[in-house]
């Protein structure tokens, strides 16, 4: 059976609310993998960038505890209102076009937040060396996406210049080389 759209946020949405969990709460701003981003500063990005996505269809959402003092009440305030609306079959599929052509909104969640939540899972975790290992099958399809997004993917705030992944790279470490991350040591 094929995973939904809205299953595989909901999924990767969990994954990052465990990762999330296991930090310390004293250690946030660290550093992260992203340029001149603490840790913290990933985990704004992706509360901020779902409430984005929603406005992209004029939806706001409701308020939650801050980022840095409540860093799971935060992540699961914003990602529980998404699912939500990813389950209601007429809100999934209301129409978007600011994205070169005209989609469902469930499936700019896929190209954009279901991205960043895959890959931005591994830049908390790896801000504070714990265990991150992604899903063969996410792997596949987010390597898919970031070709297709092609010089858009290298666009400012968004993904740096690939790295040459190292000789024999498994595929989690191949796709972020791709999106500019370094995973080996």
């Amino acid at each position: 059976m094929t995973e939904t759209i809205a299953e595989r946020y909901h999924r990767l949405s969990d994954l990052l609310a465990d990762t999330i969990a296991e930090v310390d709460p004293h250690r946030w701003s660290d550093p992260s993998p992203c340029t001149d981003w603490s840790a913290l500063d990933v985990l704004r990005h992706l509360v901020e960038t779902q409430e984005l996505v929603a406005g992209f269809v004029g939806r706001e959402l409701g308020p939650g505890p801050a980022e840095g003092s409540d860093p799971v009440g935060a992540w699961l305030n914003v990602s529980e209102q998404i699912y939500a609306q990813l389950t209601d079959p007429e809100l999934a599929a209301e129409p978007f076009d600011g994205l070169g052509e005209p989609m469902a909104w469930e499936v700019v969640v896929d190209k954009l937040l279901n991205f960043d939540l895959l890959i931005h899972r591994w830049d908390i975790a790896h801000s504070f060396d714990l265990p991150c290992e992604m899903d063969p099958a996410d792997i596949e399809w987010a390597m898919a996406a970031a070709q297709a997004l092609g010089d858009d993917l290298r666009s400012d705030d968004v993904c740096g210049p690939a790295l040459e992944a190292p000789a024999g790279a498994d595929p989690q470490t191949a796709l972020l080389a791709f999106v500019g991350r370094r995973a080996w040591a």
